[in-house]
């Protein structure tokens, strides 16, 4: 007979391409991967595994077995989903999201999540794209909130929303009403998202294209760091409006006219199409449902 979680091991193995990965993935020690793995190879009287090089890589016959394991995990999740009372779904995904989405509507995800799927928790990273981009792929997530789309193969992108980003400074450091060219900009500090984002190299590529130099542009991993400063005069951001809606209706920021616009934060929500990823995939619905509706 052979054992399911044999199976499911078998299958983290062949995808991450580590013992010690999948020990993690799974939560126990790699002695006990490695003996699973044994075990599934004596039941069927085959190697799976080369472990001749620093990673494991399936033979011919692994490569064989790894389609059926993948298919009759999808229909173990298929089932449970179908017969179980969606009460009784319980789990932890490991969700990795972007600040910007903290600031928004992280707080609605929790709580419709809770409300549908009490016994589901989340287990919350907050980095930059990136990062986040990098760590789903390696299967240390199980879904990500992030600047998308991910072109790799089995992933998929579900999108969220669209948030321009805006020029914002302090009243009292910037007060001109009539609208300011790249070259006034440059004037001040520009401060925004971290030196591995996105938005700062559009940003380093705007100036650089429309020939203004001298531009500073301050790199920043904390969005409440980046409000903060801005509040603090100490030079303009480049963010997105609706992460300072108060600081704006109470007059401690305001949006600046400008002659530039930059490209809309499109966010998705990401995963790896894996067998045993079900719950990540119904957190993302529900994610997209509320982005919609923000």
């Amino acid at each position: 007979m052979i054992d399911f979680r044999n199976l499911e091991t078998f299958f983290w193995v062949a995808k991450l391409g580590s013992f010690r990965g999948t020990a993690e993935k799974l939560n126990t020690t790699q002695p006990a991967i490695s003996a699973r793995i044994a075990q599934l190879e004596a039941s069927l009287d085959v190697l799976l595994l080369n472990r001749d090089g620093r990673r494991p890589t399936l033979t011919v016959k692994g490569v064989e077995l790894l389609e059926y394991v993948e298919r009759l995990l999808a229909l173990r999740d298929e089932m449970v989903m179908a017969v179980t009372d969606p009460d009784s779904l319980k789990g932890t995904v490991r969700l990795g999201l972007s600040e910007t989405i903290v600031h928004t509507w992280l707080p609605r995800l929790v709580k419709e999540l809770y409300q549908k799927h009490p016994q589901i928790t989340l287990e919350i990273s907050v980095d930059v794209s990136v990062n986040l981009r990098d760590a789903l792929l390696e299967g240390q997530l199980d879904l990500a909130l992030l600047l998308g789309p991910i072109s790799a193969p089995n992933v998929t992108n579900l999108p969220l929303c669209a948030y321009p980003i805006a020029w914002v400074a302090a009243p009292e450091l910037v007060q001109q009403t009539t609208p300011l060219s790249l070259a006034d900009l440059a004037q001040w500090p520009i401060i925004t998202y971290s030196r591995a984002s996105r938005p700062y190299h559009q940003i380093i590529d705007l100036f650089k294209r429309n020939n203004v130099p001298g531009v500073r542009v301050f790199g920043n991993s904390s969005l409440s760091s980046i409000v903060r400063m801005t509040m603090d005069s100490i030079g303009i951001s480049a963010i997105p409006p609706t992460v300072v809606q108060e600081e704006l209706a109470a007059g401690k920021l305001r949006l600046l006219p400008t002659k530039t616009a930059l490209p809309d934060l499109v966010f998705t929500a990401t995963y790896v199409n894996t067998p045993n990823n079900s719950l990540a995939v119904l957190v993302a619905a529900i994610a997209q449902e509320i982005a919609e509706a923000v």
